[in-house]
C-alpha cells in the first residue's frame, strides 16, 4: 500500500502529515453531515481521495478516527488570565457563528447517536472544561467553566443545527455583543477588554 506522490513535493513524513490532515478534514465533515453511525470508512476515504485501507492504516477503527478528529480541534483557550481567555473564547465563538464549525457539529451530531462517540466527546469536553477552569479565578471555577461550555455549545447548536430563526439570521457581531457580558461574568471579568481603536483616539 503506497501513498500517491504529492504535487507539493516534500519529504515522506510531510506527505504523510498532509494525507492524515486531509483524512481528518474529510472525516470531520462526514461526521458533521451524517453523524458517527452513518459515516463509513469507505466514504471518508473517498472524500479524502485515498484508499480505505490507508485510513485504517493511519487511524485504525472508526472509533479511533473519531477520537483523532476530536483531538485535532483547538481545545480550550490556553492563555493565562481570565480576560485573555474570555476574549479568545469570544473570538472563537464569533468564528463559529460566521461559518459552520465542522468539528463542533461533528462532535454534537455524533454524540447523540452512538455511545462510543458520546464517550469520546465527553472526554474532550472534560479536558476543555478543565483548561478553561484553570483560567477562572473564582472558588466555583469548575461550575463556571461548565456553564460557559453549555452556553457556547447551546448557541452553536441553536444557530447551525436547530437553525432557530432569530439566532440563525442574526449577524455574528450582534450575537457576540449580547453574549460577551454573559461570558465575562461567568469567567469573572468585570469589563470588556479595552478597544484598541478607542485607546488611540
Amino acid at each position: 500500500m503506497t501513498e500517491a506522490s504529492s504535487p507539493q513535493g516534500g519529504t515522506r513524513a510531510e506527505q504523510r502529515r498532509r494525507t492524515q490532515a486531509r483524512i481528518l478534514d474529510a472525516a470531520a465533515r462526514m461526521f458533521a453531515e451524517v453523524g458517527f453511525e452513518r459515516a463509513t470508512i469507505r466514504a471518508i476515504a473517498a472524500a479524502a481521495g485515498v484508499d480505505a485501507g490507508l485510513v485504517m492504516h493511519y487511524f485504525g477503527t472508526k472509533d479511533e478516527l473519531f477520537r483523532a478528529v476530536m483531538r485535532s480541534g483547538p481545545g480550550a483557550p490556553a492563555t493565562g488570565t481570565a480576560r485573555e481567555a474570555t476574549e479568545e473564547l469570544l473570538a472563537r465563538v464569533a468564528s463559529s457563528l460566521a461559518t459552520e464549525p465542522v468539528l463542533s457539529l461533528a462532535m454534537l451530531r455524533s454524540m447523540l447517536t452512538h455511545p462510543e462517540a458520546a464517550r469520546a466527546a465527553s472526554e474532550e469536553l472534560a479536558d476543555y472544561r478543565a483548561r478553561l477552569s484553570a483560567a477562572i479565578q473564582e472558588p466555583d471555577a469548575d461550575l463556571r467553566a461548565a456553564m460557559v461550555t453549555a452556553v457556547t455549545l447551546g448557541v452553536i447548536v441553536s444557530r447551525h443545527m436547530l437553525k432557530l430563526d432569530e439566532l440563525a439570521d442574526a449577524p455574528a457581531e450582534q450575537v457576540i455583543e449580547l453574549l460577551g457580558p454573559c461570558l465575562r461574568f461567568l469567567i469573572g471579568v468585570d469589563e470588556p477588554a479595552a478597544d484598541t481603536a478607542s485607546a488611540q483616539d
